[in-house]
């Protein structure tokens, strides 16, 4: 890992591990709605196990996306896209860009693929026409032959199980459990697989697999390989906390439109991945699902601003006005 990680320490409240296995229950449910909205008042990243989604499914996932990418250049250039649209990107952008930071472009690949990308095209003729608005259709690629199956079976378990947790931050937030349903009844989420290819070379100055950024959305859904780290969340302004990579978990964290949407009450925490030690020639790949809402959505703030200084204020702004700002800038 780089030098100046002297002020890591390991994961604990700060980012708390909850049990989603009891939610279905009437007074559970409350009570991890309260364990929910505390994380996201502290840190705005919580780690989720007991969460429902078979471990069978986060296995061949995990493995026909790994043999995606190790497949050789030509054969992965035959689904690349242009930025913000789904499919392979050798260079997966520079996320630091996304808060106007100016940083080496981040050591990483991707494959993306977005809901709106499986609707037949006069559907997807009604997204509009702002930058990566996602109104083009997915791109799969043929090989591994199953690739295609399995990235649909995750995007509707995912799908589930964010709608259910935008339920709990409604109860958390002391909202009807539906408040956020017709912002979601056609969302437009993704998921944005990160490839960190071994590192044979040492970083650039300030180069990073994935550099520091906040997300853009509502939340995020995490699945990293089981014991294997790299995912650092800041803690005021130079404090970075590991977070821990636990077997069958999931790492959730919301983005720079909930907390506009919290006035504020709840955190987007800037968050990094970091390069390896210099001995580990591994290579390490991370499933984030990007849960976001309708494309033509107006988010408005739910309450008046706190005082925080880190909060983008609008008074209102649609999704696909947001989202495009955001992702111009890494790919600018």
């Amino acid at each position: 890992m780089s030098s100046d990680q002297s002020t890591v320490t390991v994961t604990d409240d700060f980012v708390p591990v909850i049990d989603l296995s009891a939610r279905k229950e009437p007074g559970k449910r409350t009570e991890i709605a309260q364990a929910i909205g505390t994380a996201l008042r502290r840190s705005g990243f919580f780690i989720i196990v007991g969460h429902g989604i078979p471990k069978d499914l986060t296995d061949r996932m995990f493995t026909v996306t790994n043999r995606f990418f190790k497949l050789p250049e030509p054969e992965k250039d035959l689904v690349a896209s242009r930025p913000g649209v789904s499919g392979y990107r050798r260079a997966g952008g520079t996320l630091a860009r996304s808060l106007d930071q100016k940083t080496p472009p981040d050591l990483c690949e991707t494959f993306a693929a977005h809901v709106t990308g499986e609707m037949d095209d006069e559907e997807r003729l009604k997204l509009g026409n702002e930058w990566a608005s996602w109104t083009h259709k997915n791109i799969w690629p043929e090989n591994p032959p199953e690739f295609r199956k399995v990235w649909q079976e995750y995007m509707t378990a995912m799908g589930e199980l964010a709608a259910d947790l935008m339920h709990l931050f409604a109860i958390a937030l002391d909202l009807d459990e539906k408040f956020f349903d017709d912002k979601f009844d056609h969302h437009g989420s993704s998921i944005a697989v990160n490839y960190y290819p071994p590192q044979l070379t040492p970083p650039l100055p300030g180069q990073w697999r994935r550099g520091p950024h906040t997300d853009f959305g509502s939340l995020t859904i995490l699945y990293q390989e089981d014991n294997r780290g790299g995912l650092q969340v800041l803690q005021g302004e130079d404090h970075w906390r590991d977070v821990s990579a636990i077997p069958g978990s999931f790492v959730v964290n919301i983005g720079d439109l909930m907390a506009l949407w919290t006035g504020g009450r709840w955190v987007s925490t800037m968050h990094r991945v970091v390069t390896p030690h210099p001995d580990d020639t591994s290579s390490r790949l991370t499933i984030p699902y990007f849960y976001l809402p309708n494309h033509d959505a107006s988010i408005e703030p739910m309450r008046p601003f706190t005082d925080s200084p880190t909060v983008e204020r609008y008074d209102t702004v649609t999704v696909s006005e947001w989202v495009s700002r955001k992702v111009q800038k890494i790919f600018s």
